[in-house]
């Protein structure tokens, strides 16, 4: 007779039958783990001295630590730097040449830690000198036709907006034009799979009711948000991402050898900027857009968690995959509590590069403005009042990350489920998920609630000051303490969001969290507010920008001559 349990054995051990984008992904992710990088070995590349990249590299380190960014942006923000500061800036006394500039920013980038020194060839510069020559034309044409405008002008406030808007399309396009360069920089086939991959099942997953005006609009809000939520692309990368949707063939200027063809083709998209500049602002404002996040975000952790795991060894996940569900999924739940950990040893990396960046930024401020004031309005400077102002910002921060948790077991299960979801043949979603029109509240029932929020508010705050004022706080005091307590509270779910978006189990709502976002959240969102307007006036931004950058790469250009010359003449010696 044949026992049960082997019987269960072998029903348990059928293998899994993976649809035919995971088995694309496996195939992808193989051959690029075994691809081997031969192309230009013994081709020139681009080499910095050593000696100056240390001076560089730390530069650079001073410079990101007054910019909190995250890490994947920070490549991207330095070329928009670079060619802010060589077209805008450096631009007003020499002629800006596209070879040129590619060169220059090719080096600076090597200079500064961001590409590896003696790595990147020599080819590169040319083939970034096409990239950016389009975009330097595409500069010239749209500025030429808002000066035609501005010449017909004589109202000084048209004048004014004008001169405005040509400053703000130099940068947007400045900020297009270093997109494109990291996308050329770093191109990854994988990322490109699991993208086009997403969309598939977003597509298929996701619709709206018949009446819904945003029909024509679903696939592009999908794009975005999966761009948002799976590549964490800022607000400039997805503008680069509808500038290509719009301008089908802007990529394909790059291969265009004819000047004139490629000139009238920039003519064309400089006729329609404005057009096309308010396209791109309605998509990236679009009321889709906070719904879908909520789902794709779900998504992009159910992917990022498999590509982990086919990563660490496909040959290896294949092989657990074809034993059955339950080796598989011990696998997805390896990945997963790996990732946990590591979410939690980034949270303290992050934590202690934002004390050090609210210190730089903010704390100083305290001293710059609290003792003068103090003095100024006649108040008794109180030393413990200073010291809680200057240390309170990096204590809250250290309690809110200490009180951070991982994610348990029952997430780990929802990401396991997920995950087969997408992967597996006959787990698909049989319905889709409908994206309805949020029911709008009457006027009266909405004011009522916003007065209650607003009471909430008022109360915490009056609260906070009786003890502030009970342990000899002055106003001054109360008013800088209060906008710490509101910018770090915000700063914290920044920092934290590393472990909120591993999260896919809904929070328990009880007695606590509803006081807590009655009484606290209003402070939450006064510091969004507040750190949203502080990073327009960082004070130490400008001073690093326009008072430090071009002069300190000037005697870094300087410094590398002299070493090559040095160096050129130990040559001659020894030859």
């Amino acid at each position: 007779m044949v026992s049960p349990n082997l019987i269960r054995k072998q029903v348990n051990a059928e293998p899994l039958e993976f649809n035919d984008n995971t088995k694309k992904l496996f195939q992808i992710i193989y051959s690029e783990a075994n691809r081997k990088e031969e192309e230009g070995e013994n081709e020139p590349k681009i080499k910095v001295g050593e000696l100056i990249s240390h001076l560089s590299l730390f530069y650079e380190k001073i410079r990101n630590a007054v910019q909190y960014d995250e890490d994947h942006l920070l490549r991207k923000n330095a070329i928009s730097r670079i060619l802010r500061r060589q077209v805008i800036i450096e631009g007003v006394i020499k002629e800006v040449d596209s070879e040129k500039l590619s060169q220059h920013l090719l080096t600076e980038l090597i200079r500064g830690g961001y590409l590896p020194n003696n790595a990147i060839l020599e080819k590169k510069i040319a083939e970034i000198s096409v990239l950016l020559d389009k975009y330097l034309q595409l500069k010239d044409e749209v500025i030429s036709n808002i000066n035609s405008v501005l010449n017909a002008k004589t109202n000084i406030s048209s004048a004014n907006k004008l001169l405005q808007k040509k400053n703000n399309v130099i940068r947007w396009l400045l900020n297009l034009a270093a997109c494109e360069i990291e996308e050329n920089l770093n191109p990854n086939r994988v990322k490109k799979i699991i993208v086009g991959n997403m969309f598939d099942v977003l597509c298929h997953d996701i619709a709206l009711p018949s009446n819904s005006p945003y029909s024509q609009d679903l696939e592009i809000q999908i794009y975005l948000s999966i761009g948002r939520k799976f590549l964490k692309l800022d607000k400039d990368m997805l503008s680069f991402v509808l500038f290509k949707y719009y301008n089908e063939n802007w990529l394909d200027l790059n291969k265009i050898s004819d000047k004139e063809e490629k000139k009238r083709e920039i003519k064309k998209i400089a006729q329609r900027f404005d057009a096309l500049d308010a396209k791109i602002n309605q998509q990236l404002n679009h009321s889709l857009s906070r719904d879908l996040d909520k789902i794709v975000r779900r998504y992009a952790l159910y992917f990022t968690i498999l590509t982990e795991a086919i990563s660490e060894n496909p040959v290896q996940a294949y092989k657990l995959a074809q034993e059955g569900e339950k080796p598989f999924s011990q696998l997805i739940a390896k990945i997963c509590n790996n990732k946990y950990k590591n979410a939690k040893s980034r949270l303290w990396r992050a934590g202690l590069r934002s004390i050090i960046y609210i210190f730089l930024t903010k704390s100083v401020f305290v001293l710059l403005i609290e003792v003068p004031a103090i003095k100024w309005f006649g108040e008794n400077l109180n030393i413990l009042t200073l010291a809680i102002n200057i240390s309170f910002p990096a204590i809250l921060l250290l309690f809110i990350i200490l009180f951070t948790r991982k994610p348990g077991s029952n997430n780990t299960d929802k990401i396991i489920a997920g995950i087969k979801q997408v992967t597996l043949v006959g787990k698909e979603n049989k319905q889709p998920i409908y994206i309805k029109p949020k029911r709008k509240r009457r006027f009266l029932t909405n004011l009522i609630f916003n007065l209650i929020y607003t009471t909430a508010f008022i109360f915490s705050l009056y609260l906070i000051i009786n003890v502030l004022t009970a342990i000899n706080f002055t106003w001054v005091s109360i008013i800088i303490f209060l906008f710490f307590l509101a910018f770090v509270s915000f700063f914290s779910i920044i920092v934290t969001r590393g472990i909120r978006e591993l999260m896919i189990v809904e929070r328990q709502e009880n007695i606590v969290t509803f006081l807590v976002d009655l009484f606290y959240m209003p402070i939450i969102l006064v510091g969004r507010w507040l750190s949203g307007n502080m990073s327009r006036i960082n004070v130490f931004i400008f001073f690093f920008d326009f008072i430090i950058e071009a002069p300190f790469k000037i005697l870094v250009d300087v410094a590398e001559d002299w070493t090559r010359y040095i160096r050129e003449r130990r040559d001659n010696m020894e030859s």
